[in-house]
């Protein structure tokens, strides 16, 4: 039971008077709970801003430095040395646009792991809906992720590669990806409160991830059966949502990556905020 109990002492009889705090609340009322404390949310969040970039030796410029870095490397390994297509479109640009929404999920799939038993004290102590610490963390990466679109719509005009009409379908992609990330910080969240070692299962299928989506390269060089198979991992339908959104990128199975992409992400999110309430009850003799 998720319960947070406190004492305090009345001035006038000195008589303790125990109050107890219970998460066990139905949906009606929880979300309820989830508006009345935005504030926290939004302080949660500017607070983990503030921790991620005060001491950090390159400061708000590593968000940058970061995903250049990597698509040179992937420029490299793909384009100049693998020699695939990217079609009329730059490979950098191609790259950089893939790896974007890929890099926006596996910081939230990282911090979503730590969120909760790094904040062991309030989880113990005081109710609040726990489900403001995954998600306020999302936001965190939001920044991150905005500095890099900025970095993109530069290079697009600079390069003169960009479709306007594409770009229309923009905050769809942008909804689809954020499903995305809300689902896996819920899972990912709840579960490494039972299980601890989760986080290095994380850590590896990140790792593993990135040559498993198709940052790097198109979807449409899997033919056959296997790309069927390929289309099972919701990212591919979300870079190609994010490729197309921006130079109009188009192959012959775009729209069912995609579908597939939109109905495993509204699944992660619905599976994963039923298992986030029902774990919420234990997190306090859990973690």
């Amino acid at each position: 039971m998720n319960k947070s109990t406190y004492k305090s002492t009345n001035k006038s009889s000195y008589t303790p008077i125990e109050q107890t705090l219970e998460a066990e609340k139905n949906s009606g009322d929880y979300f309820k709970d989830l508006l009345r404390y935005r504030e926290l949310f939004f302080f949660m969040a500017w607070r983990d801003i503030l921790v991620r970039y005060k001491q950090a030796f390159f400061g708000i410029a590593w968000a940058i430095v970061r995903p250049l870095l990597n698509m040179a490397l992937f420029t490299l390994i793909f384009g100049k040395i693998a020699h695939l297509s990217s079609g009329s479109t730059p490979y950098s640009l191609f790259v950089l646009a893939g790896m974007l929404p890929w890099q926006l999920v596996s910081s939230v799939a990282f911090d979503a792991t730590h969120s909760l038993i790094n904040n062991v004290n309030l989880v113990t102590k005081i109710y609040f809906p726990r489900i403001i610490l995954p998600t306020s963390l999302i936001l965190v990466n939001l920044v991150d992720f905005a500095i890099n679109l900025a970095l993109l719509a530069i290079l697009m005009v600079y390069m003169g590669s960009y479709s306007f009409l594409a770009l229309l379908s923009l905050p769809l992609v942008l909804a689809l990806v954020l499903i995305f990330c809300v689902g896996v910080s819920l899972w990912l969240s709840a579960i490494t409160v039972q299980y601890r070692d989760f986080r290095f299962i994380v850590q590896f299928l990140v790792q593993f991830g990135v040559f498993a989506s198709p940052v790097g390269y198109g979807s449409y060089i899997i033919t056959g059966v296997w790309k069927w198979v390929f289309f099972l991992n919701p990212m591919v339908g979300i870079i190609d949502s994010f490729r197309y959104a921006f130079f109009g990128i188009i192959h012959p199975d775009i729209l069912a990556s995609i579908s597939i992409s939109a109905i495993l992400s509204i699944l992660l999110f619905t599976t994963g905020l039923r298992y986030f309430r029902k774990m919420e009850l234990i997190f306090a003799d859990g973690i």
